[in-house]
């Protein structure tokens, strides 16, 4: 299934525009569609990229960690020194943005946003009494248009956001746009090749009999058609039973490729490494072999997801929803207990290797 390299993030309907005297008039029903799920779609392309399992596991291992991250406010103050961050008391949004979904539902969705397209859309559904965001939903990158940003490159916040169709007020959209180029737009040959290679894996795995050639050793020759359905016939029986019946004037001369060269094992895991890098994720983490490790590198495995992948785009949704804020104060993801819980299990591990050692070498 070839990937169309398309330029721009969403998929929505183009702004309609009703023609008035002496110019055009926006079409304003965009708040109107908002909570009509079926309309809602996240995009064909991200979909498509979501069926190579690298990708996906990838894409869910940062969700992951999204997800299990509660939020916390604090402000800055400087004590003689440094600026030392000084808790505040939380809002309430910080337990549940949105009212009918909690944070660790919605969070994870507004990475995958980011993740694949480089950018995510909150919508203002509700203000405190001082005018600052109360109450957001997410909106589908799909159904999202802006009509002075057409990608793969955001330069900054849309001013002209259509969803569905309809214009929405910029004032009421909290826009998080991602430091890096989403992966639909970066890698769109890599995944091509990905998703080929498991289509061939996929036709390979479906006889247990080895790619060959039928050849016809004797009798009344037969024309191309006659053959083409011969070797059909054959193709269906074998893809049915393990036994197939030749009479003397046919062979079947077997290919001396092996199970693993049939599945394109080695392509796989080299297209496995490409999506991994591309993904930002250890490779091993994703069942890529990348040499001999120990248990040494593999309990770090937390401090590689969050520091070369995790981090930017967690850092990249608080600095926005920071902006919702009173100005001083800040909103960040407390990943201080998922990183103390990777230093708690070390010693356990360190243990774990010792006794493996042992008995390797007692063997």
């Amino acid at each position: 299934m070839p990937i169309r390299k398309v330029r721009k993030a969403a998929i929505s309907p183009a702004p309609t525009k009703a023609a008035a005297a002496g110019g055009f008039v926006r079409n304003e029903m965009g708040p109107n569609m908002i909570g009509q799920y079926y309309s809602y779609q996240e995009g064909a392309l991200r979909n498509q990229f979501m069926q190579v399992p690298t990708i996906s596991r990838a894409r869910d291992l940062h969700a992951s960690v999204i997800g299990c991250l509660p939020l916390k406010m604090y402000t800055e103050m400087w004590n003689g020194e440094e600026m030392e961050k000084m808790p505040l008391a939380p809002r309430s949004w910080l337990r549940q943005l949105d009212p009918e979904m909690p944070n660790n539902y919605l969070f994870p969705w507004v990475f995958d946003d980011l993740f694949f397209f480089g950018r995510a859309f909150l919508y203002i559904t509700a203000r405190t009494s001082d005018g600052y965001m109360a109450q957001a939903t997410k909106l589908p990158i799909g159904s999202i248009t802006t009509s002075d940003m057409e990608g793969p490159v955001w330069f900054g916040k849309s001013k002209d956001i259509f969803f569905n169709g309809g214009a929405l007020d910029p004032a009421n959209i909290v826009q998080i746009v991602s430091p890096i180029q989403g992966i639909i737009y970066s890698a769109p040959n890599a995944v091509e090749t990905a998703l080929r290679i498991e289509q061939a894996r996929n036709r390979n795995a479906s006889s247990a009999i080895p790619a060959g050639v039928l050849r016809q050793t004797g009798g009344e020759p037969l024309s191309a058609q006659e053959l083409a359905d011969l070797a059909a016939a054959f193709n269906a029986a074998r893809a049915t039973n393990q036994t197939a019946a030749l009479n003397e004037y046919l062979t079947y001369e077997a290919s001396t490729a092996t199970p693993d060269k049939m599945l394109l094992v080695e392509s796989a895991n080299y297209s496995a490494l490409e999506m991994a890098r591309i993904c930002s994720v250890p490779p091993y983490l994703v069942g890529v072999s990348t040499g001999s490790y120990s248990y040494q590198s593999s309990q770090q495995a937390r401090w590689d997801l969050w520091l070369f992948g995790t981090r930017l785009y967690a850092e990249c949704i608080t600095a926005a929803l920071s902006q919702q804020l009173p100005r001083g104060s800040f909103v960040e993801f407390d990943s201080e207990d998922y990183l103390l819980e990777v230093e708690e299990a070390m010693p356990e591990r360190e243990i774990i290797e010792e006794n493996t050692q042992e008995s390797r070498a007692s063997r």
